[in-house]
């Protein structure tokens, strides 16, 4: 039997109890996993000045595949995100969330079954930016004033880049994708109409990459109204691929089509690394609770499974999900009717997932 070593950061907030049950029901597969444990968050800041601590780069570059819980991002000021550090140091450039109904679940839709690829490394995500008072600002201002283009003098600046190479390496992953696993359409997400030397570029070459790809349909739909097709017909839709910013507001959407977040798993994938994370966010309200839905949590584990090889434990503890889910009995608050009181906590809910497994 082969046997794997890969990262686990537990993050922070609730983290570790989501990551405690996806780590349990992974081993519960019986594939053969060697953790490496790594902390990084909030707490982590306290101890070391830094929420993401140069071992646990260096631990992912060795083991290639790691998986995290949710780890806080402060609002406004302070450090920018573990999250983006991650992705851009490893350059991690394409954000896979599938967006799936699993019968059983309160959700707008039946049936759903959507993959958003989302370009991880440029747009405003890139982080180029120049508060109103600082001398970039000023220097930006000086620089567009001789282009005739007057910016306000208290304007934050933000500049969004969007790259020939970032997009065609983005695209033809959402075409391998689809490929990959079957499915027959993929859709690119834009505002080309008013970005024409950004979102324009990025359609261009989308455009490009798909006459590469005559078997799989190609269709391209402008961002506000790509959020109204999906509000209306999601089943439409398959596979898009979207530009950072875009892609990160079109997958929350998409989760809220099939019940929320809290169902909704993740993966960050570059040429040589990979990490898998629920799209939620670290709740620190609810630490310590053994409350939240360790759902999205393993279903990314689900991911990570099918990413090393791991077809059949992956199928396997999907399937285990998926029939937790539909039997409504051992499921977190989140999943039951808000008059129905007879939820479960998250550890709960992750042994009822191991039980299924047998």
């Amino acid at each position: 039997m082969k046997k794997y070593t890969i990262t686990l950061i537990p993050g922070d907030g609730t983290g570790p109890e989501v990551i405690d049950a996806t780590r349990k029901c992974i081993e519960a597969t019986g594939v053969s996993i060697e953790w490496d444990v790594q902390e990084a968050g909030i707490d982590v800041m306290e101890k070391q000045g830094t929420p993401l601590p140069d071992s646990v780069i260096e631990s992912i570059k060795r083991n290639k595949i790691a998986i995290k819980g949710p780890i806080t991002t402060p609002v406004g000021t302070g450090y920018r995100s573990v999250n983006v550090a991650l992705r851009k140091e490893l350059d991690l450039y394409a954000c896979v969330r599938p967006c799936k109904y699993y019968k059983g679940v309160r959700a707008l839709y039946e049936g759903v079954d959507l993959v958003i690829v989302r370009e991880n490394t440029e747009d405003l995500y890139a982080g180029i930016e120049f508060s109103w008072d600082s001398q970039g600002a000023a220097d930006f201002r000086e620089f567009m004033a001789k282009q005739n283009i007057t910016i306000r003098e208290d304007a934050g600046i933000s500049i969004k880049p969007i790259s020939k190479m970032g997009s065609e390496r983005i695209v033809e992953y959402a075409f391998d994708h689809a490929k990959k696993f079957d499915r027959k359409h993929v859709t690119a997400v834009h505002k080309a109409n008013i970005m024409k030397d950004t979102d324009g570029l990025f359609l261009d070459i989308a455009r490009q990459v798909a006459k590469r790809h005559p078997e799989i349909e190609f269709e391209d739909r402008i961002v506000d109204n790509m959020a109204m097709q999906l509000a209306q017909n999601p089943h439409h839709y398959d596979v898009l691929v979207l530009p950072n910013l875009y892609g990160d507001i079109i997958s929350d959407l998409a989760a809220a089509l099939v019940g929320g977040i809290g169902l909704a798993p993740g993966a960050n994938i570059g040429t040589d690394y990979a990490l898998f994370e629920p799209t939620h966010g670290s709740a620190p309200l609810l630490k310590g609770k053994n409350k939240v839905n360790p759902t999205a949590t393993i279903l990314s584990g689900v991911m990570m499974l099918r990413y090393i090889g791991e077809k059949e434990a992956s199928d396997r503890l999907e399937a285990a999900v998926a029939d937790v889910i539909a039997e409504g009995k051992d499921v977190t608050f989140d999943l039951k009717d808000s008059s129905d009181t007879s939820y479960v906590s998250t550890s709960r809910m992750g042994e009822a997932i191991c039980e299924r497994l047998g």
